[in-house]
């Protein structure tokens, strides 16, 4: 499946990175975990599974050199542990995992005995708490059955850590935490885009999309949603709530203050792309910067950019995050879960179709 850009599709002004991810900022990986099965129920099996595990690592021991971090809600229907003392400490002491909403629980204690396991000082020295994100991915998943184990957790951890430094970018769409996720009244999940601006630096961004309705799907400015066919009547739809988390990470150097500012702007990202923030969606935003890191206890002794020096880096997000959500639904293929629910992939000719039609210069 091609990415927007494979397309043609050319978001905002600024230019990506080489793999047009967020594996484009140094040090940084990403790792997944899809956990599928079609079992009979309890106690014969465990149900339909349509879920997974991700996790985005910012790089390096985090307990013993936390990166600065912040934070943003736009709508908080949703859960992310950990956020209150990022936002309070300015800082991130642990890789970001994202899951299902009825997953969180587990993931938080196998990142709890993870981590705790590379480093004896965790639960002895200091505690940590766990970054952990969710969306509602019931629509495909069957989430009355706990579908994840320690080993989706380790597995998506170890393959975070070895995807540093990949010329080719993560996976994306159904895979991961995206498996069960629906966007836009499409198959969405897990999609990534990065800008590099022009002092030099990377932003890198991931989303975990599980948004909106069909009829305000908008790419590149068109109103594709309301240009397509509609779907057959008395077809089963997700709810348009369902949330979605955005993680930014940069290798500026961009103190806490600066990270809750970046953070607020993934959510101009989204509504380009046709997201209102819906009563029961939760909009959650992460960003951590990794050119202030210092190791734990200590200041660094760099100045942080400030003011109208961070304007680039607030639209390389909002650039990166629509781009983001517009690859996890050109990636994503048709997946079928509990009680035959059904989320469609995105008609990529018929797409391509309609943004030639309104002058945009996509193969």
């Amino acid at each position: 499946m091609p990415r927007a850009m494979d397309l043609g599709i050319r978001i905002g002004l600024l230019p990506a990175g080489p793999t047009n991810s967020i594996l484009d900022v140094s040090g940084v990986g990403v790792g997944h975990a899809t956990v599928w099965r079609d079992d009979p129920d309890p106690p014969r099996g465990r149900g339909i599974a349509r879920t997974g595990v991700t996790v985005v690592d910012p790089g390096g021991n985090l307990f013993r050199a936390p990166v600065p971090a912040g934070g943003a809600v736009l709508n908080g229907a949703g859960e992310c542990t950990g956020l209150t003392s990022t936002l309070e400490w300015g800082l991130v002491e642990t890789p970001i995992f994202l899951t299902a909403t009825m997953q969180v629980g587990r993931v938080y204690d196998a990142a709890c005995q993870l981590l705790g396991q590379e480093d004896a000082g965790i639960g002895d020295e200091d505690v940590v708490i766990p970054v952990v994100a969710e969306c509602d991915d019931s629509f495909l998943n069957d989430a009355r059955h706990m579908q994840t184990d320690l080993e989706d957790v380790a597995t998506a951890l170890a393959a975070a850590r070895a995807s540093v430094g990949a010329r080719v970018p993560p996976e994306e769409g159904a895979v991961g935490a995206g498996t069960g996720m629906s966007c836009l009244g499409f198959k969405g999940g897990i999609g990534t885009a990065s800008r590099v601006v022009d002092a030099g630096h990377t932003v890198g961004v991931l989303a975990l999309t599980n948004f909106g309705s069909r009829e305000r799907l908008t790419i590149d400015g068109v109103p594709i949603g309301r240009l397509l066919p509609e779907r057959d009547a008395g077809e089963p739809v997700p709810r348009p709530a369902g949330s979605c988390i955005v993680v930014a990470l940069t290798d500026a150097p961009v103190d806490s203050a600066g990270c809750n500012r970046l953070a607020r702007r993934a959510g101009l990202g989204l509504a380009r792309t046709g997201s209102t923030a819906h009563h029961a969606s939760g909009e959650i935003f992460v960003a951590a910067a990794t050119g202030l890191r210092a190791p734990r206890g200590s200041v660094a002794r760099v100045a942080p950019l400030v003011g109208r020096d961070l304007d680039d880096l607030f639209a390389a997000v909002v650039e990166a995050t629509e781009e983001s959500v517009l690859n996890s639904l050109f990636q994503a293929r048709t997946v079928t879960g509990r009680s035959g629910n059904t989320s469609p992939a995105l008609p990529v000719d018929a797409v391509a179709a309609i943004l030639r039609a309104h002058g945009r210069a996509v193969t």
